[in-house]
């Protein structure tokens, strides 16, 4: 299977999976690019390797996604599904796609586990846009940062802001999101 055959069966899983979903396709983040962002109640990232692709990438990429999500996912065609376990960290999960008896299918090889490091959240602080940190500090009764940089805005919320509540701000932000514009 190739990335995009993929990423149409994963977008199908995630949306079955959840109540409420925002699925977001190839989302920036610091040096990389997550194939696949889901926003719930938390962040999760999802890696495609389609059955022709290699492993080149994946350990900076391991290292992005593990600095901006909670929960990670590697999605493999069968090529890899014995062989993506020895790439990615026991905390993330696997997931397979592939083809039998004429039906696609995904299986889940391994759940993930949720990553519970505080940074997580000062670093999804810096994929929000100005006017969404704008509404964080309001939201929260904060005084607007005027004339501030995004790094100081980011700081500031995150000394002023429980984590707990800062975490579901910015999930709150992320799922309302008009990328549009």
């Amino acid at each position: 299977m190739i990335d995009s055959e993929i990423r149409e069966v994963l977008c199908n899983y995630i949306d079955e999976q959840n109540n409420k979903v925002r699925i977001m396709d190839e989302f920036v983040i610091g040096d990389s690019r997550a194939d696949i962002v889901t926003i719930t109640n938390r962040l999760t990232g999802y890696e495609i390797k389609g059955d022709t692709d290699t492993y080149a990438r994946l350990p900076l990429q391991v290292k992005e996604y593990s600095r901006f999500f909670q929960e990670n996912y590697i999605v493999v065609g069968k090529s890899h599904r014995k062989s993506a376990e020895n790439h990615i960290p026991d905390n993330w999960g696997i997931l397979c796609v592939y083809v039998s008896n004429g039906c696609t299918k995904i299986e889940m090889i391994r759940e993930s586990k949720i990553l519970r490091k505080s940074t997580i959240i000062k670093n999804q602080l810096v994929l929000l846009w100005r006017k969404e940190l704008n509404n964080i500090l309001k939201r929260n009764e904060l005084k607007k940062c005027t004339g501030k940089t995004k790094a100081f805005i980011c700081n500031f919320l995150w000394e002023n802001v429980l984590q707990r509540r800062l975490k579901e701000n910015i999930c709150e932000e992320l799922f309302e999101r008009d990328y549009t514009i």
